[in-house]
């Protein structure tokens, strides 16, 4: 009774007491899993975290310019140093120093999907999920350099329990369950636009997943970080679930992150046009960072060169990587580098009798942290040129860009493109599929020695465009 009263003193004396304002309506176990909630929530540093927030959004533009970016060979970057990179990155790789981790918090809602977006079927001929083709390509690297590559799957409370059942049920893909940890990034509460804290039922508050930012700070709280450094792992390659042509663990990226002595590195695309909806990575102020989309002022989305070029060309692709170190260091001090950012959103709520509400407009702030804030914190960084063709088709949208049609139209065109270099004649309209665990780029095609599809055995798959396989 006295933890409970002093707990209410200190939400009231926040101007938060009305958490409180159901409670004698409540059954035991409702008042039992309110106090739950509430006790883990640490109000004053988010309050103050609010005001840093607000104050943060009062000040002037940061100043930009363009970061050091890393080029591809096609883009005028030079062929010898990213060959020297990728023996580097081999390097690391066969010495067992990577791991991976895969961002795979969010619901497939928007894609009209009933789960985690990580099982969502993606694979243009198998319909295999997002998470399986991913499997394949960490069986492929594994095979190539000797050594397992551990799996870090971060889930939410929502998508925990199906995606490890979904692993259980296909038996991890072929990888051993030893190299596959999953972990859970934590929950933050919703405000309303006044700064109060919203309730979603009588005795519970409203909460969402604290944003990919929360990476960091659940690999630390969960045990993760501790167990790659126990396995001697000092890289971590991270991803989103949603991008199904990510190259996992590539070489050169590594390289080019090691020879930097990088804490954490970033790749980019160039921008399609001025206004997508993407990130940008440049120098803000002094530091390297990545300029929300919505944030970024027309002067800078529309600047030229020259040459009539983008200034500001550098997509964000959330493709990373870090040292463990580093990320000990950071999430050890995450509200001085993973700072909230709030968003508006339509939250279901209740009303001042205890009634659901189903707002038709945005009525209150979800927090979240981004990965990309822990740029500044890093000594030194490395930005790196990826093609979007080659690495970047994120599934999005139910329908027109960035959805799983487009995904899987980039994934034939990869898997066409490995063929054609590799001197094998691909018949037009068809649909393409590779088993990736088997091969997963065109030097593994070369290395198999075939001339024709025929040769192909089991590790391709190939169907007419119309024989009504998903498109």
């Amino acid at each position: 009774m006295l933890h409970l009263q002093n707990l209410r003193a200190r939400f009231k004396e926040l101007d938060q007491g009305h958490v409180f304002r159901f409670w004698d309506l409540l059954g035991e176990v409702e008042q039992e899993a309110l106090l739950s909630q509430l006790k883990r929530i640490d109000l004053p540093a988010l309050m103050t975290a609010l005001a840093a927030m607000r104050a943060r959004e009062a000040s002037a533009p940061a100043r930009l310019s363009p970061a050091p970016i890393e080029r591809m060979p096609l883009a005028g970057g030079n062929s010898s140093r990213w060959q020297a990179a990728r023996q580097r990155g081999e390097q690391l790789l066969s010495e067992g120093r990577v791991a991976v981790v895969v961002v795979a918090g969010g619901q497939a809602t928007r894609l009209g999907y009933p789960g985690p977006k990580g099982l969502f079927p993606i694979g243009p001929i198998s319909e295999r999920s997002l998470f399986e083709l991913q499997a394949q390509k960490l069986r492929r690297l594994a095979a190539r350099y000797g050594r397992p590559l551990p799996w870090y799957v971060m889930t939410s409370p929502s998508t925990d329990a199906p995606t490890r059942a979904f692993f259980k049920q296909r038996n991890g893909f072929g990888l051993d369950a030893a190299d596959i940890f999953f972990f859970e990034q934590a929950m933050l509460p919703s405000f309303d636009f006044e700064g109060r804290l919203m309730l979603a039922t009588p005795g519970s508050l409203s909460e969402s997943p604290d944003g990919h930012g929360g990476c960091l700070t659940a690999l630390l709280a969960s045990g993760a970080l501790d167990d790659m450094e126990a396995r001697g792992v000092t890289t971590l390659f991270y991803y989103q679930v949603d991008n199904p042509l990510v190259r996992m663990a590539d070489p050169a990226y590594l390289g080019f992150h090691a020879e930097a002595s990088a804490e954490m590195s970033c790749k980019v695309v160039r921008k399609a046009e001025p206004a997508e909806k993407l990130g940008t990575v440049a120098r803000i102020d002094d530091s390297l960072g990545v300029v929300e989309y919505t944030e970024l002022d027309d002067a800078d989305r529309f600047e030229t060169d020259g040459d009539g070029e983008l200034v500001y060309w550098a997509g964000s692709t959330a493709i990373h990587l870090f040292e463990t170190a580093f990320i000990r260091r950071v999430a050890a001090e995450a509200d001085r580098w993973l700072p909230f950012h709030a968003s508006a959103k339509k939250i279901p709520t209740i009303d001042d009798e205890g009634r659901p509400v189903t707002p038709e407009a945005p009525n209150g702030h979800k927090l979240e942290r981004f990965v990309f804030d822990a740029l500044p914190a890093a000594e030194r960084t490395a930005v790196v040129e990826t093609a979007r063709a080659v690495e970047f088709s994120p599934v999005k949208n139910a329908h027109g860009s960035d959805s799983p049609q487009t995904a899987r139209r980039d994934l034939v065109t990869s898997f066409r493109t490995w063929l054609e270099e590799s001197g094998i004649p691909v018949p037009p309209d068809v649909r393409i599929e590779f088993d990736q665990s088997r091969v997963d780029g065109p030097d593994d095609v070369r290395a198999l020695g075939i001339r024709d599809l025929s040769d192909a055995a089991d590790w391709i798959r190939i169907e007419p465009e119309n024989s009504g396989a998903t498109p």
